[in-house]
């Protein structure tokens, strides 16, 4: 019975989660975990940044905005404890579970009774971790190996998605560059290496990313 669960939940999340850009890629992980866990109502993804900011993203429903918010700023709950310290942290029982006195309140007002928090990624600027929630007294006390089948299908669509994401923005910092290389060949009658080094002297002298620099003459060149 679990083998064959296992099996269809693998089959829905290959087809749910394909990798793409990544903001999409994070509504579809939340979207898949309320279709495809049990008893899980509404789902969203917190990202803790490498400045200690804590952000939701792809909510499911407009009712987390408040709850999540409420956990960053109390410093407590599963989803705060699942970005900032646990791997895997769940609470069946909000109502009466101790970790969370006062968190725990405005949930249960919010209509929330059980909620666990599922660790997807660490960077080396960010942490993100899966929220889900429950209506359901009980919810959520043994996601077992589907927890773990969600959260290693999700990990490698938003790994993907970054690799992607990453690209992407190679190929348009070296378009930029590229023509702005360009213009300071044409303006000042420079071959394309000592337009280059000229674009990179600017950068240095300036402490400013090369990319910054190359945006702000194609910027000035085009209102000219």
């Amino acid at each position: 019975m679990i083998d064959d669960l296992l099996l269809a939940l693998a089959q829905r999340l290959a087809k749910t989660l394909t990798p793409g850009d990544l903001d999409h890629t994070l509504s579809r992980i939340t979207a898949a975990a309320v279709e495809a866990l049990p008893d899980t109502d509404y789902a969203s993804i917190t990202i803790l940044h490498a400045d200690g900011r804590l952000e939701t993203v792809a909510p499911t429903d407009d009712l987390l905005w408040g709850v999540d918010a409420a956990q960053y700023e109390l410093r407590e709950g599963p989803c705060y404890e699942a970005a900032a310290d646990e791997v895997h942290i769940a609470a069946p029982d909000l109502a009466h579970d101790e970790r969370f006195p006062r968190y725990a309140a405005s949930a249960v007002a919010a209509g929330l009774a059980a909620q666990a928090g599922i660790r997807l990624f660490d960077a080396p600027k960010s942490r993100g971790a899966l929220n889900l929630y429950a209506r359901k007294v009980g919810a959520f006390s043994d996601l077992g190996a589907l927890g773990e089948l969600f959260r290693h299908q999700a990990a490698t669509a938003i790994d993907y998605a970054r690799e992607i994401h990453n690209l992407r923005e190679a190929v348009r910092t070296r378009t930029t560059i590229g023509k702005a290389v360009g213009i300071v060949m044409e303006r000042y009658g420079l071959s394309d290496d000592r337009a280059f080094a000229f674009l990179t002297r600017l950068s240095q002298d300036g402490n400013v990313k090369l990319r910054v620099v190359a945006e702000k003459l194609i910027a000035t060149t085009t209102r000219r």
